[in-house]
Order: C-alpha cells, then structure tokens, then sequence
C-alpha cells in the first residue's frame, strides 16, 4: 500500500469574497472543505462552529495563503 502524504488545513476567516474562495480553488490543487472549530471568545466560549478551509499539500496551502491574503487586502481596498 502506497503512503498517503499529508495534507493539511487553511481555515478561511468568515467574510472572504467568494470570488477569491473560488479563485483559490480553480488556480491550486485544493479541496474546499468544512471543518468544525472550537470558539472561543466573547460570547461564544466552548461553541463549535463550522468554518470553511482549503485541503492540500503544505506548499500548496502555504502559496494560496500569499494570494488570498492580497486577494482580501485588494477586496477592502487596503495595500
């Protein structure tokens, strides 16, 4: 049996426009994917919530997070 590499998580923080959601997908080799998270802070101590998150290779997610990041920082408008 062949050794499975290990892929990993890139929660996308609530508000991202889907338009980059999309573009992330469509450019890298990554599966969109939902995963439950653990929040805490105000008052949402101890809630899960399920949030949106790419899965892939490190590399890969590591490189899709420079775009989304500058894709987000364009959206709002900031350099």
């Amino acid at each position: 049996m062949a050794e499975e590499e290990e892929l990993f998580d890139l929660l996308i923080p609530p508000g991202v426009p889907r338009t980059a959601i999309r573009a992330i997908i469509e450019k890298y080799d990554v599966d969109l994917v939902d995963r439950a998270e653990q929040l805490n802070f105000a008052n949402m101590d101890g809630d899960t919530r399920y949030l949106l998150a790419f899965r892939g290779k490190k590399e890969v997610l590591e490189e899709a997070e420079k775009d989304l990041r500058a894709m987000v920082l364009d959206f709002i408008g900031k350099e």
